[in-house]
């Protein structure tokens, strides 16, 4: 069995569609499908089926989704385990960051490990969802919690500190009482939809936006005030804190990998560089700079 079919088929059976499935593989829709059809007519055997709700894997299908995992987790395995032979540090490395946090106060340390391992080719993608590490969605994940997953291995990089900003100018109205206290409803993740529902359980938001910058952009604009991490709130020339940081929204910054991957020398080497650099920087991400 050629092993792209069964990478494309393993792809198809984990996303449930041919179009979720392209997305998965950064390859056509039609790809997905033309190379499970011709996987069908190698074995001989259907291994999806259209259903009412979309479609669905019979028995052999589910029987090949076994044995491509297995093919895989070996595959991964030995790439692990080689990959950490060669002396000189090389070879792919695909790091998931936070969006807001990857384009602003990571971004120097991403660019100063590349000047420093020329020959690693560092790979960024920037999502705020969960990343399946033992799939090889990438090799490592920077994410914020407080309840790294189980399965995964990692390194506490910082405490990441967040409070409630607003415009200079709007705070300084509401606290001479010229203006009411408003929020800005936020959905960009988790963590500031349950803060904000709590701070404000009006709930009477007047506007709403789904993504960190546009959070900064509303309270630059005097739209209200919300919850922002202490390392964009605090940077913003425009911004004030209206309320400080409570330690209830402190959470860990964590660098996580897949277990495979604890001696691959890349993976190594990310790691030591990003504990150095933000260790310089804890106090930007723990929200005491601005009262240093």
């Amino acid at each position: 069995m050629d092993w792209d079919d069964a990478r494309m088929f393993l792809a198809f059976a984990r996303e449930g569609s041919f179009s979720a499935a392209a997305k998965r593989l950064n390859v056509q829709h039609s790809t997905i499908s033309r190379r499970i059809h011709a996987l069908e007519k190698a074995l001989a055997t259907p291994l999806v089926e259209r259903s009412a709700n979309g479609y669905v894997l019979t028995e052999a299908g589910h029987k090949l989704t076994e044995s491509a995992t297995r093919m895989e987790r070996e595959l991964l395995h030995f790439e692990a385990a080689s990959s950490g032979e060669s002396d000189a540090p090389s070879g792919k490395l695909h790091v998931t960051a936070i969006a807001n946090m990857a384009s602003t106060v990571l971004m120097p340390l991403f660019a100063r490990f590349n000047a420093a391992y020329p020959n690693i080719d560092l790979r960024l993608e920037v999502t705020n969802n969960s990343v399946r590490l033992a799939e090889r969605d990438a090799d490592v994940a920077l994410r914020q919690t407080n309840t790294p997953g189980e399965t995964l291995i990692g390194t506490r990089l910082v405490t990441v500190a967040s409070a409630v900003y607003g415009s200079k100018e709007y705070c300084a109205a509401v606290a001479a009482g010229r203006a009411v206290e408003k929020w800005v409803g936020v959905d960009c993740c988790d963590f500031h939809r349950t803060w904000t529902k709590q701070a404000w359980p009006q709930l009477d938001h007047s506007f709403c936006v789904d993504d960190t910058s546009l959070t900064v952009a509303a309270l630059r604009e005097g739209l209200g005030v919300g919850f922002l991490p202490c390392f964009l709130g605090d940077n913003e020339p425009g911004l004030v804190r209206f309320r400080e940081p409570e330690k209830k929204h402190e959470l860990g910054l964590w660098l996580l990998y897949h277990r495979d991957l604890k001696r691959t020398k890349r993976v190594t080497l990310f790691r030591q560089h990003m504990q150095r650099e933000i260790e310089a920087l804890s106090t930007v991400f723990d929200g005491t700079e601005a009262n240093a």
